[in-house]
């Protein structure tokens, strides 16, 4: 958690050196978002979490202890970082995930493809819980212990951000041991449904 703590205080920093700047040539827009923030930011998180729990079914269970090097995460440690950083990175604009909840084990806590997958879907239930209580206004709320222009958009917009980026790194692991993503795979059977069509 120290990390991660550190990782987002160092982001909100550079967004509020950044904002202070705008502010200073009287650019920034402290308006309510005119667009549907909340269903965008939900879309994008509910499509991720789509392609996490497919890309963990597609991998065989003996695959979830592999890792590229001993000092890098496991497939299994990968899926349970981004479960885990759901309640941490909410838990910035004040969300409280289950007391049982321990970040310092909780990613090397099992190895079990399907306990793993229950935690992909246990966290993101509390994702849309959390983001369903909040109206586009609220992602303009002033977080002042990030940054002092730092809001509880930027909190999600972090969530959005580190969830594309583990999805990327879980792709990457998956496909080094033979397994093509299974939208991958439904993609290309289209096209060639299409293309037979076609002839």
């Amino acid at each position: 958690m120290t990390k991660l703590v550190v990782a987002m205080l160092l982001i909100a920093g550079f967004m509020a050196a950044g904002t202070t700047a705008a502010a200073a040539d009287n650019t920034t827009d402290h308006s309510t978002p005119s667009y549907d923030m909340k269903a965008q930011a939900m879309l994008d998180l509910e499509t991720v979490q789509k392609k996490f729990v497919d890309l963990a079914n597609a991998v065989p269970a003996d695959k979830f202890r592999w890792r590229p090097s001993s000092d890098t995460r496991s497939f299994a440690e990968v899926l349970l970082h981004v479960a885990g950083e759901r309640y941490q990175i909410l838990g910035l604009m004040g969300a409280k995930g289950p007391e049982n909840f321990n970040e310092k084990v909780f990613e090397k806590s099992t190895t079990d493809k399907a306990q793993i997958v229950s935690e992909l879907n246990q966290t993101w239930e509390f994702t849309k819980q959390i983001l369903g209580t909040m109206s586009n206004a609220d992602f303009a709320k002033s977080l002042p212990k990030l940054g002092p222009q730092a809001n509880a958009g930027d909190v999600v917009y972090i969530l959005v951000a580190d969830a594309h980026e583990h999805l990327g790194q879980a792709i990457t692991y998956a496909r080094v041991n033979g397994v093509v993503p299974p939208w991958t795979v439904e993609a290309r059977k289209k096209a060639a449904e299409k293309k037979a069509k076609q002839k």
